[in-house]
């Protein structure tokens, strides 16, 4: 990411020709159709004598062509729009991150966090009468995990319950919310 960011500034430095130009649009006239003109020229020769090329008009009509034509000098920043480019791509490339880790490092971690609460539920299974001998231990990992991300489970629990709930009611019981 820095290696791109340095060769990007190293490029924005340079003054580039395309970053200015004036951009004449001229309407149609007689036979001839409407155009669009633009050059890299200064400001003060921003008109139609200087970026319309080559004149689509004989000589007598070419004032009366060129005063129809609408002349406007543009400018903008390249740095600004590479600067915004590299955010905005650094961003996705967070979020790409984000998901990477939420769909194959979080599954991992849970097994881990959650792995003794899996034995003591086969435990109970087999007929073990002290079925929270690690609840403890649980407990106290599941606390210390981040607050925001036990809320946003049990959100995911309760909907997934919902959904169940409303599948039930329209399929078995063809029930339907009005």
């Amino acid at each position: 990411l820095s290696l791109i960011l340095s060769s990007s500034l190293c490029l924005c430095y340079a003054v580039n020709s395309e970053d200015v130009r004036c951009k004449c649009i001229c309407p149609p006239y007689k036979d001839h159709s409407g155009q669009i003109y633009n050059k890299n020229v200064s400001q003060k020769d921003c008109d139609c004598l200087h970026v319309v090329e080559p004149m689509p008009v004989p000589g007598p009509d070419v004032e009366a062509y060129c005063l129809r034509c609408e002349c406007k000098y543009e400018e903008r920043s390249s740095v600004t729009i590479k600067v915004t480019i590299i955010i905005y791509l650094s961003i996705l490339g967070l979020l790409l991150l984000y998901m990477v880790y939420l769909t194959l490092v979080e599954p991992i971690l849970k097994r881990r966090l959650f792995g003794h609460s899996q034995l003591i539920q086969s435990d109970e299974d087999i007929g073990d009468h002290q079925p929270f001998a690690n609840a403890h231990d649980v407990l106290a990992r599941s606390r210390s995990r981040a607050n925001v991300l036990n809320k946003v489970e049990y959100a995911q629990q309760r909907w997934k319950l919902q959904v169940q709930e409303q599948r039930k009611s329209v399929f078995d019981r063809h029930v339907v919310l009005s």
